[in-house]
């Protein structure tokens, strides 16, 4: 019986990203022309102080006689700030494996089949998500806070965020065993993103303490979304592990403090401590509520957080 021939694989040029915030993402470099560089518009975004909004480009460039195709990469600088495998180039021809650096960013020129496709998506989620709760990790969560900050700011947008913490934690471990409060930890990383619509964001920070940010949300719906999260928490049916399998269901419940952009402030860091303030304002006000940043007196506001304990 004769062989088979080996289906021809869908390569695809890609760039992927080899440090910051995006490491690990694949780019597709779909159109013909690519821009690289800080502003809204460029196709290939980067949250970078050291490069300008337009710093460098790729064109796709077929060539009809041989029926081949050049990926042609060109600095935008006009001081040769765009580097390839370390060296500055004005223009050049990208071969698979070439690495770009543009400011403290670093992108690998590839190309990739489908199966590559997907792992470089799985190596993502994985580096991007916290593996329990299927969240985003804390520093996916800042770096997609940092750059909604920027998109609001030039297109005079509004959200909030949300930071949230359970309420007495340390004694479902100490009651029912670390088993059940994994459990736990990832039931309430699905009521939290049950609650929240398509576009917003939620995190777990490390612990027992979770974070969102609602696009589009003046305080009123920040408020209400927050509140639909504690009811929802309150009202589950937590799950017992014992030797493995779930027994009797208990309750838990947790305290969410909000702060709004740019009402509260439109850095955001500062944006997050606020709502952290908030948070901490509600535990103190006895646990299992919503509290706003903006309802707080200025010495509540203004004081420094001490450790929370449950």
């Amino acid at each position: 019986m004769p062989k088979s021939k080996r289906q021809t694989r869908d390569l695809r040029p890609a760039l992927v990203f080899l440090s910051g915030d995006l490491l690990a993402v694949p780019i597709p470099l779909e159109r013909e022309e690519v821009i690289l560089g800080r502003a809204l518009e460029a196709d290939v975004r980067i949250n970078d102080t050291k490069i300008l909004r337009r710093h460098a480009r790729i064109n796709t460039i077929f060539n009809a006689q041989n029926e081949t195709t050049s990926y042609v990469l060109t600095d935008l600088t006009s001081s040769d700030a765009t580097l390839l495998n370390g060296q500055p180039i004005a223009q050049e021809i990208l071969q698979p494996g070439d690495k770009i650096t543009v400011g403290e960013h670093i992108l690998r020129f590839e190309m990739l089949d489908e199966i590559d496709r997907e792992y470089q998506r799985q190596i993502r989620r994985l580096l991007s998500h916290d593996d329990l709760t299927k969240l985003l990790s804390s520093r996916s969560f800042f770096s997609e806070l940092r750059r909604e900050s920027e998109r609001a700011k030039q297109e005079k947008r509004v959200f909030c965020v949300l930071m949230m913490d359970i309420d007495y934690f340390k004694t479902v471990n100490d009651t029912y065993g670390h088993l059940t409060g994994s459990k736990t930890l990832e039931e309430i990383g699905l009521c939290i993103t049950q609650s929240l619509r398509s576009g917003d964001a939620a995190a777990r920070f490390g612990g027992e303490e979770f974070a969102a940010f609602l696009l589009d949300a003046e305080l009123a719906q920040g408020l209400f979304a927050a509140e639909r999260i504690r009811a929802e928490i309150e009202n589950h049916e937590f799950s017992v592990i014992r030797q493995g399998k779930s027994s009797a269901a208990y309750h838990i419940t947790i305290s969410i403090g909000v702060a709004t952009f740019p009402k509260d402030s439109s850095d955001p860091i500062e944006l997050v401590e606020m709502a952290d303030s908030a948070l901490y304002h509600a535990k103190r006000a006895g646990r299992n509520r919503v509290c706003a940043y903006q309802d707080l007196n200025p010495e509540d506001a203004n004081k420094p957080l001490p450790p929370r304990r449950d």
